[in-house]
């Protein structure tokens, strides 16, 4: 490894300082190093924009938390370039070294002792009267909800061209393995190992309380219709970055072509993670 890119959570000063300690770790090391703080892609309707990272990278260090690890993912897109995340504070889903240890961690992945684990995307769009107007890989979820002053939506949601069924509630989370940690957990869907090429449909606040969360391979193609009246109703990819949805909207998700890349280092313990993110075993 040669070419090193490091981008940093912006506006927090102990990001930058440790973004510039590393970049000097690596020079030392007779490394080149890109450095950038991030940008904010944050928001509805707004214009995308994204830090070119250099092709020559041959591997990206995110240092700051899962949503800088989540908008940084989305600078990759199709490269197969892999990724690795240094959290601020305790460990993160994504984020999955600590300030503390991080550069023991890069002493072990300098000389070759890591895996990749790759993860797999998922590409939503969204076509209003035929024409494409959003379109974006996500990581973790794409979510469609209504604001806070709307009324039951109706989701029409078909799975590769066959019916599933009619969603009336507050919502609908379509969320990767990586992601089944994040919203979906919280409104009841079930936890997947992240490695898993799987898609999970999880309903928010459903009308028919049958109606459960169902886990489909990655191969299908899931497509939502917004049933009229679409008032305040939202489209959000990873928490970030959305799209107002119109009546008869519809949104379609599938697995992305590439998957995303990550460096594991042998440190790291996915169950670790779990066990102290969602406080298994604490009285």
């Amino acid at each position: 490894m040669r070419y090193v890119s490091i981008i940093y959570k912006r506006m927090r000063p102990e990001a930058a300082r440790l973004a510039h300690h590393l970049e000097a770790w690596f020079t030392k090391r007779d490394m080149e190093v890109f450095v950038r703080e991030n940008i904010d892609n944050s928001g509805v309707n707004r214009i995308y924009e994204k830090i070119d990272i250099p092709p020559q990278t041959e591997a990206v260090v995110v240092v700051g938390g899962d949503g800088t690890f989540l908008s940084v993912a989305r600078f990759i897109e199709e490269k197969s370039i892999p990724i690795v995340g240094v959290n601020l504070g305790g460990l993160g889903f994504l984020t999955e070294i600590n300030a503390e240890s991080c550069f023991a961690e890069f002493e072990k992945i300098l000389a070759g002792n890591f895996e990749i684990e790759e993860r797999m995307a998922l590409r939503v769009s969204v076509r209003r009267e035929g024409e494409e107007i959003f379109s974006h890989r996500v990581l973790n979820d794409a979510v469609i909800n209504k604001g806070a002053l709307a009324r039951i939506i109706d989701l029409h949601t078909s799975i590769n061209g066959h019916f599933l069924t009619h969603y009336r509630g507050d919502g609908l989370i379509i969320a990767t393995p990586t992601g089944s940690t994040a919203y979906n957990i919280s409104a009841g869907g079930p936890i997947i190992f992240p490695t898993a090429r799987v898609v999970i449909l999880t309903p928010i606040c459903p009308f028919t309380l049958t109606n459960r969360p169902i886990v489909f391979p990655a191969e299908v193609t899931v497509m939502v219709e917004v049933a009229e009246p679409a008032a305040d109703v939202t489209l959000t990819c990873d928490g970030q970055i959305g799209c107002p949805i119109r009546d008869f909207d519809l949104v379609q998700v599938s697995a992305a072509s590439t998957p995303l890349r990550f460096i594991r280092a042998p440190g790291v313990d996915h169950f670790e993670i779990l066990r102290s993110k969602l406080k298994w075993g604490q009285q």
